[in-house]
């Protein structure tokens, strides 16, 4: 809400509050809808999110301009224009007796009728269009409509079912729960029309039965004979209780009671304002460094210690070093007053999340801001210098849980909703396009579910829902993704986890993903390069064949390596090579052993076969993480056998 000043609350819906707003960048008034998300079922959040969609879709002076989203105090708001003029129903209902002229009913009709035409070009049923619905500019002239929050887009000539809609406006296939398409559109605008010529309803009743009753006879008043016979024909043709019998659009524009009407519209030249050209986001800043693979690691101080008995500074409230890409040693990074609960590294990106839910980042100064040898030559090898900050733009939101990729970023909020920022190269961010985006965005295509957990590879996520369903976006190469082929997606997809499984838990690698499920078991697919993914069929006491390895799985499969497809796994993660899982508190690692990272001095050159390590006694391991060259391991002392009585 930095960017806006609330003027006053203009209405009040099932849905939420609208508020008059004033965008400071440009004192425009502009409309903020106020969507609650905190107690909002799946279906009213697949509502909220559905608006945001159409209004994208859309682009017509006759039409509310949409201008952003973000979350604010619990609750998703949506920008959009503001319409002084109020609505339609409001111009009518202020008429009283006084019938309006044929042409200003013309007049409003045309706008109403191409704005109509636009939304069904873009395959989309408007589904409550009504004189509440459309709005008016400040004289009264031009008219946009609006309210797309039940609207439904179609994937293409198919045709809807759900009953929707406000009940004077429903159509008779509606009131018979047959499917519909446009043509139930259609008999909307006719109701509109005949609200414009009659300054009534076309069907009104005292029940809701009664009024289903008048719907499907189709009998409603006559309208005044003041008016011309083909605008008595228009409506008549558009409440015909056959919707295969209603005209189509462009077949009603070119009625010839609406083509001088539409000639006005577009020869009055500067009566309607054409939008200009949405400006592209500006692209987010990034910092490269030589090597990839940094680390971030968070502690808590103990005592008092870390604080200054001669300077009276108290103790940080957490400590968080970093060490990697051309760092040797942990280097501690700079804290802000807050504890850290929760961090992540990335590329590029250092973040952390507070224990008030707040995000934390740390990045490395603009070039030469960090100061440096001043003299011609000096070659003295600086410790690399960070700054930490809070990210903006998320008051009144709580961030769960943060998890960053390569150049981009992540992140979990308490309400189950994920928000996305960074580079949207490999269309990792998840918002349909590539766009980079500087400050977190709603992933929009999953408001309509409660996440409950997010993961990100080198260039690729993974989320999970509450009711254990998994989705998966950005590269698709060596079939990461898990959706069967090797393409790319720049939104959200839905996973088919197969159906003896559910999903626990997700996990991202460089070029792979697992599944944790409900049961413990693994699902992996992607690159299996060195049985890292343990597809490979291996026995406990039999060498890998090669008939029997997997090189690459494009969907999520059981770990047939024992004894992956043995023990039950209570964490696991994934190294580019190589791989850790945790078995009842003993630890398995398997796949490529250079450098040690096997934990074995005798597995230099690799081991395919997950093989648990007995050098974690007397400890257990209660989590494990790996990345390119090493692995570290979470341990708590392993509690002791009580002596037999």
């Amino acid at each position: 809400m930095e960017k806006y000043e609330r003027i006053r609350v203009v209405g009040r819906g099932a849905f939420g509050i609208v508020h008059l707003c004033l965008r400071k960048a440009d004192q425009k008034l502009v409309i903020l809808k106020q969507i609650p998300v905190e107690q909002m079922s799946k279906d009213e959040r697949l509502a909220a999110q559905n608006e945001c969609q159409v209004l994208k879709l859309l682009s017509h002076p006759n039409v509310i301009e949409y201008y952003e989203n973000f979350l604010e105090d619990k609750a998703l708001m949506i920008a959009m224009e503001y319409a002084p003029g109020g609505t339609l129903a409001e111009f009518i209902h202020k008429r009283c007796n006084s019938l309006l002229d044929e042409d200003t009913i013309l007049h409003f009709f045309v706008q109403i009728l191409l704005a109509l035409h636009h939304v069904h070009t873009k395959q989309i049923l408007h589904r409550d269009l009504k004189t509440q619905n459309i709005l008016l500019d400040k004289h009264r002239m031009i008219v946009k409509i609006g309210d797309f929050g039940i609207s439904k887009i179609l994937s293409s000539k198919s045709k809807a079912y759900t009953v929707v809609g406000t009940p004077c406006y429903i159509s008779p296939e509606l009131c018979e729960g047959k499917p519909y398409n446009q043509k139930s559109d259609i008999w909307a605008l006719g109701c509109v029309l005949y609200e414009l010529a009659s300054l009534k309803k076309a069907f009104e009743a005292a029940n809701l039965p009664a009024l289903v009753l008048k719907i499907m006879s189709g009998t409603f008043a006559p309208i005044s004979d003041r008016y011309s016979p083909d605008l008595r024909q228009l409506i008549l043709s558009m409440l015909n209780l056959d919707p295969s019998k209603r005209p189509q659009l462009n077949e009603i524009m070119a009625q010839a009671i609406c083509i001088r009407p539409l000639l006005n519209l577009y020869t009055d030249v500067g009566s309607v304002k054409m939008r200009r050209p949405e400006k592209p986001l500006a692209p987010v800043p990034t910092v490269t460094h030589s090597r990839t693979g940094g680390r971030v690691s968070s502690a808590r101080p103990r005592g008092v210690r870390g604080g200054s008995a001669r300077t009276g500074i108290p103790p940080p409230l957490s400590s968080i070093y970093t060490w990697g890409s051309g760092i040797t040693t942990p280097l501690r990074l700079p804290m802000l007053n807050t504890e850290v609960v929760q961090v992540s590294a990335g590329r590029t990106q250092k973040a952390g999340v507070t224990k008030s839910g707040r995000l934390i980042m740390w990045e490395a100064p603009p070039m030469g801001a960090a100061g440096g040898p001043s003299l011609p030559g000096a070659t003295e090898q600086l410790q690399p210098q960070f700054v930490s900050r809070f990210l903006e733009g998320q008051s009144g939101v709580t961030i769960k849980h943060v998890s960053c990729g390569d150049l981009f970023t992540a992140c979990l909020t308490d309400r189950g909703i994920i928000m996305t920022f960074g580079s949207g190269s490999n269309g990792c961010l998840g918002h349909g396009n590539f766009t980079d985006v500087s400050q977190p965005k709603i992933v929009e295509a999953l408001l309509g579910y409660e996440m409950v957990q997010v993961a990100c590879g080198a260039s690729h996520v993974l989320a999970v829902s509450n009711e254990r369903e998994v989705f998966a976006w950005g590269r698709g190469d060596n079939g990461r993704l898990g959706l069967g082929t090797l393409e790319c997606h720049n939104s959200p997809q839905q996973v088919a986890v197969p159906p003896e499984h559910e999903a626990q838990r997700v996990i991202c690698g460089i070029d792979s993903s697992m599944i944790l499920t409900v049961k413990n078991q693994i699902l992996a697919c992607g690159s299996n390069r060195c049985n890292k993914l343990g597809l490979d069929r291996i026995s406990s006491t039999e060498e890998p064949s090669p008939e029997n390895q997997v090189e690459e799985a494009t969907v999520f499969t059981c770990a047939q390596s024992a004894p992956l497809n043995q023990e039950p796994i209570v964490c696991a993660d994934i190294g580019t090579a190589h791989s850790a899982a945790v078995t009842d508190g003993e630890v398995c690692t398997w796949g490529k052993g250079a450098r040690g990272r096997l934990g074995r001095k005798d597995e230099e050159t690799g081991m395919p076969r997950p093989v648990q390590l007995e050098e974690t006694h007397p400890y257990m391991v209660t989590s494990v993480a790996c990345c390119h060259g090493n692995t570290l391991l979470a341990v708590k002392p392993a509690m002791e056998e009580s002596p037999s009585q």
